[in-house]
């Protein structure tokens, strides 16, 4: 479960508006056979993924291997699974989907292909969605449930953050020693999955000051994707409109003194400086700090760490990125 847990991890945020899910499959003699996660909103659910793939290392047609679409896996694996994955064990961070969507639900899936045994992190909180482990149940699968639920939950959280109301996450990167001015900090694959992350949000914030003084792009080129939408939190709206962010077609830039314009927004990107750290306190509700392994002098962030507890740590190239969550926000425990 751990596995799965930390593989769904490597997608937190870039599911959305999906909640990231991670799964594991073992053969018959406690082997795995494959590790994946739910990747991106639209495309295969993480159990359809592993057990592509469980299905491929444990000898099935290497057709397979050529399909990509989640109605397509699904169908496929009901015609030819032929037994591949009989009397497998299936870990998922999140009890199976049990209703038609854009895809079949995964709970069928998984009774098609006389899985042994499935053992679920986390409860689905979902009215349309649960009732997986129940099917399950019904069709002679063994079901085991609750297993590192707590990590589990935290992986959940920012899915019934926006489905409740908005996700706020701020994000910065730091060196070893905690500077975070003078240049380039992060590796490539870091600001990549930053500019991802940029991708799919509903908004990207930023202070004025780092407008001005940094005069950024903010888009998401490195991932290929389409630039947010840009807030920017400033007192006074002038600004040279020959800053890059200005120019990005399609893009609303919205420049505000106050934190209204966030309320209809879901799912909030916040790329900012200690001041803009401190004025949106209250409303933030993680801290995703990307830590690279050089020293440089420079200014620092400062924050209230008895407010936050870290969640998770994952190793990005060179660099170390810390997942951290306000306390207080505790929505499933």
């Amino acid at each position: 479960m751990r596995l799965a847990i930390d593989e769904a991890w490597k997608y937190q945020g870039l599911t959305y508006p999906n909640p990231a899910v991670g799964c594991v499959v073992l053969d018959s003699n406690g082997k795995i056979l494959s590790v994946n996660a739910h990747k991106k909103a639209g495309e295969p659910h993480a159990e359809v993924l592993a057990l592509k793939e469980a299905y491929l290392k444990n000898g099935g047609n290497k057709e397979l291997s050529t399909i990509t679409g989640s109605n397509e896996i699904h169908n496929y694996l009901y015609e030819n699974h032929n037994n591949f994955l009989k009397n497998t064990t299936v870990y998922v961070t999140l009890e199976p989907c049990n209703h038609h969507g854009k895809t079949p639900p995964c709970s069928m899936l998984l009774s098609k292909l006389n899985i042994k045994r499935v053992v679920i992190a986390h409860n689905d909180l979902s009215e349309k969605a649960s009732g997986g482990e129940e099917f399950l149940k019904q069709n002679g699968i063994a079901v085991t449930t609750s297993i590192l639920k707590k990590e589990a939950s935290h992986l959940l959280e920012p899915f019934l953050l926006w489905q409740k109301n908005s996700f706020l996450l701020f994000k910065w990167a730091q060196r070893l020693n905690g500077s975070l001015d003078g240049g380039t900090i992060s590796s490539k694959s870091s600001r990549i999955l930053s500019h991802k992350m940029r991708s799919v949000c509903d908004l990207l914030v930023i202070g004025g000051n780092t407008v001005r003084v940094d005069r950024p792009t903010l888009d998401a080129r490195l991932s290929n994707a389409k630039a947010p939408d840009v807030f920017i939190y400033s007192k006074s709206k002038n600004f040279d409109k020959n800053i890059p962010l200005f120019n990005i077609k399609n893009r609303e830039v919205l420049i505000e003194d106050n934190f209204s314009a966030l309320q209809d927004r879901k799912f909030i990107f916040i790329e900012g400086s200690p001041t803009l750290l401190e004025r949106m306190s209250e409303e933030i509700n993680w801290l995703m700090i990307f830590i690279s392994n050089k020293i440089q002098s420079g200014k620092s962030m400062q924050i209230l760490k008895e407010n936050y507890e870290i969640i998770h740590q994952q190793k990005i190239d060179g660099d170390i990125l810390i997942w951290m969550r306000k306390q207080k926000d505790n929505q499933y425990e």
